[in-house]
């Protein structure tokens, strides 16, 4: 069998896959069904962007093992319901041990749940506007490697909507966390070339509505 250009593995089950989710089952899981999937979900948008800022000197794979407890304790991440959140949540949060207790951090969810109430007012829905930032196709690399890849922690669409965010009064949204954010709810395929998702991914996007611009498609 051929070796595989660099930054693709072959699993078990013979697919070509990027390198980063190793072998961990959990990991592979969220490769091949999640990371890369048009999103326009509100919770998911909303749990994305503040488990990515949870992230923030941590691995993603400990947040992955972590999430169905994030999830528990922050009430689904419905924005209206964190929004709510009081002195009482943080206490309760500080002393769970299923989640990343970092007062910082929590309180930053909460903030930005206040915040994410007020982009729906504005826009309608919270993915009308994170929709919005997608880079064009003439932004993205003609080739996506691993050696491209790893040049695009972040982009000038993350630059921009970081800015916008922080001057919303959102906090832990840094670019880099940000461009994360984008990898994963599909506003970018990063599924390097030859990998079994990219291919899928592509045509999935093609077919996605734009929230905001209903009719318009890739």
């Amino acid at each position: 069998m051929p070796n595989l250009p660099d930054g693709l593995v072959r699993h078990a089950d013979g697919a070509a896959r990027c390198w980063w989710p190793g072998a961990d089952p959990l990991y592979v899981r969220y490769h091949d069904e999640e990371w890369g999937s048009p999103v326009a979900e509100e919770h998911r948008l909303f749990e994305k962007v503040c488990l990515e800022g949870f992230q923030a000197g941590l691995s993603w794979l400990t947040i992955l093992r972590k999430r169905e407890n994030f999830r528990r304790a922050f009430a689904g991440f419905a924005p209206d319901a964190v929004a709510g959140f009081g002195r009482s949540d943080i206490r309760r949060l500080l002393a769970d041990e299923g989640i990343v207790r970092h007062r910082g951090k929590i309180e930053s969810t909460i903030n930005n749940a206040r915040r994410a109430v007020e982009l729906r007012q504005e826009f309608g829905t919270l993915a009308a506007y994170f929709w919005q930032w997608e880079p064009t196709p003439a932004a993205r690399p003609r080739r996506l490697t691993k050696t491209a890849l790893l040049q695009l922690a972040r982009s000038p669409e993350s630059v921009a909507l970081s800015k916008d965010l922080k001057k919303r009064g959102w906090t832990f949204v840094g670019p880099t966390t940000v461009y994360a954010f984008m990898q994963a709810m599909g506003l970018v395929n990063d599924h390097i070339e030859g990998c079994a998702r990219r291919e899928s991914l592509e045509r999935a996007r093609r077919v996605f509505t734009r929230p905001g611009h209903e009719g318009r498609k890739s």
